[in-house]
């Protein structure tokens, strides 16, 4: 099953008091990117995180779903209506993420 736009556009706005926030369709779901780097994502209406350090540390009891078949597992974030919450979570996981992938011209193979 795909996202919808309705819950992407939700979430999007529960994260509009950010700086940089930016999402990609993949696939009839959405990445999520902080500042450049992907935290997470929007997979069947379902707000995903990467389970770094700091994210389990604050979600000690979000439960891990996988956001689609032969996937990594990620966490479940149920305080979605919770801004500041949400606010911190991505601040606090920012130095975990890897670095974006700088993608290779053509002419540099």
């Amino acid at each position: 099953m795909a996202s919808s736009k309705e819950y992407l556009n939700f979430v999007l706005e529960q994260l509009s008091g950010m700086n940089d926030i930016t999402y990609k369709a993949m696939m009839g779901e959405f990445i999520i990117y902080y500042q450049g780097k992907i935290v997470g994502g929007v997979y069947d209406d379902r707000f995903l995180v990467k389970p770094v350090k700091a994210a389990i540390e604050l979600m000690p009891h979000a439960e891990y779903e996988l956001p689609y078949e032969g996937a990594k597992e990620m966490l479940l974030v149920d305080e979605i209506e919770n801004r500041e919450f949400l606010a911190k979570l991505l601040d606090a996981m920012y130095d975990e993420l890897p670095a974006p992938k700088v993608r290779k011209k053509k002419s540099d193979l």
